[in-house]
């Protein structure tokens, strides 16, 4: 049996539509952040494929062991950004181009080989809601083509390109979000561009007398 990983989000629902139309048969395990690894997949006997589309779980390599064929991940970053903030991170540095990259998964997040790299130009001022909105449709477009060399029994093709560095973690991602009285306005603006997301819970946030106080809404065109 295939299967399929992926989450509860529109994206992930495009997803899942192209996934089983080239390929019926796919079992489609989703979940959200900082949820468990399904009993489903733990139980898992194998198949011939193994694909993450934004899966939030992180897998042993006895799990990923377990796909005959390919285990594959599609990460809505390029080889510049793996892990976590690919967005933000890239939005902070002021970079003009961005892409999206599909790679063979190993048990260390964001490191085995890849497979396909798209690249895209990334305009001056984007905020983070539209480079996602525009990565996911490269990701699926992506997504497609893999799929439909799967399903002619094809053989996936290697690229030359490499992981630029480690992937990015959570404690990175938090320390960017983080504003201090210290940052000048630059600094701040910066920040907030690369951090503040419509409906974002948590980030971006300043930390007061032990109060955490967060951002709730901003305009980014100001």
């Amino acid at each position: 049996m295939n299967i399929l990983l992926t989450k509860e989000t529109d994206w992930c629902k495009k997803a899942e539509e192209i996934v089983l139309s080239k390929l019926p048969g796919f079992k489609v395990l989703k979940g959200e952040s900082y949820s468990s690894i399904p009993e489903e997949l733990r139980e898992w006997e194998g198949g011939d494929y193994l694909i993450s589309f934004l899966s939030p779980w992180i897998l042993s390599h006895d799990m990923l062991s377990r796909a005959k064929k390919y285990a594959i991940n599609f990460h809505p970053g390029p080889p510049e950004y793996p892990g976590i903030g690919c967005y933000n991170f890239a939005i902070y540095n002021r970079e003009r181009k961005y892409g999206v990259t599909c790679h063979h998964m190993d048990q260390i997040v964001d490191s085995g080989g890849i497979i396909s790299v798209e690249e895209f130009a990334m305009p001056h001022n984007i905020t983070v809601a539209k480079l996602k909105e525009v990565s996911m449709s490269h990701l699926l477009a992506q997504l497609e083509r893999a799929m439909d060399i799967l399903a002619k029994d094809g053989t996936l093709p290697i690229s030359g390109e490499k992981w630029y560095r480690k992937a990015y973690t959570r404690r990175e991602f938090q320390d960017l979000c983080r504003i201090t009285v210290e940052m000048d306005k630059e600094e701040i603006r910066r920040r907030v561009r690369a951090t503040w997301f419509p409906g974002a819970q948590d980030l971006p946030y300043v930390e007061l007398g032990g109060y955490r106080f967060v951002l709730r809404e901003v305009d980014l065109d100001k």
